[in-house]
């Protein structure tokens, strides 16, 4: 695996050893976690943004409304149609 050397402030170096310790988990694996949750919160924060956006546009609403029951009745299509 590469590596790389990133500067953190003595006290952010202080918790990771703490959590370290706490977990039982590499330091640099700690590290990867939270970059990871942190991409996922971000993820989900612009999606709520984007959706918020578009709940806001009554025209664009009206019309994800409307996918949304052409969907409904598309989930239902042969059902019941399939010999067991």
């Amino acid at each position: 695996m590469e590596s790389s050397t990133v500067r953190i402030t003595a006290s952010d170096k202080e918790a990771l050893k703490r959590l370290s310790a706490e977990t039982g988990k590499k330091m640099q694996d700690l590290v990867g976690e939270a970059l990871e949750l942190y991409q996922r919160t971000l993820f989900l924060k612009k999606a709520n943004e984007a959706y918020a956006a578009l709940r806001s546009d009554q025209g664009a609403w009206r019309q994800e409304e409307e996918e949304r029951v052409a969907w409904e009745n598309a989930l239902l299509d042969d059902v019941g149609d399939r010999d067991a």
